[in-house]
């Protein structure tokens, strides 16, 4: 059952066999006996994809629910223990576990040596997984469902760039300078370039508070995607400026590898929500990661990765 679950949330029998450590034969052997166990098929295979059937549709509703009492049964009996111990599995964007997870998960395993961090990571989540103990996403909006969710940090969408490229095509003082410049923007919806929006962060007597101006960009650029890290990558090489949150330039930032553009104006921000399926018994392991984080990041309505003076706003 379990091995059933896991093909799908991963997606695939091979993707499975990986995050379960066993071979593809494995896997595969395992869903066979079940469904001959059971007298049914559960997924249909083909060579592209993998399909539930109406009735493993059912069963996988059925299963997620009897292997959460299961775990709940044994987190009921780990949490005698005084140190937590065991296997987390934690869903959280690539971003944010490269740039932000992995550095502090060091510290998190001197103080719990027992726990076992199994990290999944996706380039977006949108939702809260049932299949994992934790589940690790930034949103604009309020969150809704029947999960736990503690706020951990707010992070703030910052332009940048290298400053090999800026020493080529200047340093742009006002966001309608811009459209001038080589842009690392997300693929649109619509065909053509979304707009950025700008909230003046300036002060003093000739600021206008509040002040606020759209760039629309050129429709053509250098490269659009939706994966952070390549676009990080690519403002590290010098292909132009883009956007990206706090957390992810914060060291190269410090490190002068990356310089803020436009610090004087605002875009806009993220709240980062660590969230927890609602269960009767939180295993200690999930508590001690989850208190963990917030210790770390400090749980306030705030971007703490602007701390440093670098990143901070020069007006």
């Amino acid at each position: 059952m379990r091995t059933f679950v896991r093909i799908i949330d991963e997606g695939g029998f091979a993707s499975a066999a990986r995050a379960m450590d066993v071979a593809p034969a494995a896997v595969t052997r395992a869903l066979s006996d079940l469904e001959m166990h059971l007298g049914t098929r559960l997924i249909h295979r083909t060579t592209r994809r993998l399909a539930l059937t109406e009735i493993g549709e059912q069963y996988l509703d059925r299963t997620r629910a009897i292997l959460a009492e299961v775990a709940s049964a044994e987190d009921l009996v780990s949490s005698a223990h005084n140190e937590p111990r065991g296997t987390l599995r934690v869903r959280v964007p690539a971003a944010f576990a490269i740039h932000q997870l992995a550095k502090h998960l060091p510290r998190f395993h001197a103080q719990f040596p027992l726990v076992t961090v199994e990290v999944c990571t996706l380039s977006a989540v949108e939702d809260v997984d049932e299949g994992h103990d934790l589940t690790i996403l930034w949103r604009h909006r309020p969150l809704d469902g029947d999960f736990i969710a503690r706020r951990l940090a707010c992070t703030e969408v910052i332009l940048c760039a290298s400053p090999e490229y800026l020493d080529r095509h200047g340093r742009p003082d006002h966001p309608s300078e811009l459209s001038a410049h080589m842009l690392l923007l997300p693929p649109s919806m619509n065909g053509r370039p979304n707009d950025l929006s700008f909230t003046s962060n300036m002060a003093g007597e000739d600021a206008q508070p509040c002040a606020t101006w759209t760039v629309t960009p050129q429709a053509r650029a250098p490269m659009s995607t939706i994966n952070a890290d390549l676009c990080y990558a690519g403002a590290l090489s010098g292909l132009g400026i883009c956007g990206l949150p706090s957390f992810v330039i914060e060291d190269a930032v410090f490190e002068s590898a990356l310089e803020r553009v436009l610090p004087a104006w605002r875009m806009h921000e993220f709240t980062i929500w660590a969230c927890m399926p609602t269960r009767k018994h939180v295993p200690a392991r999930t508590r001690a990661l989850l208190d963990f984080l917030l210790q770390t990041f400090g749980g306030d309505p705030r971007d703490p990765w602007l701390n440093h003076e670098v990143c901070t706003a020069r007006v």
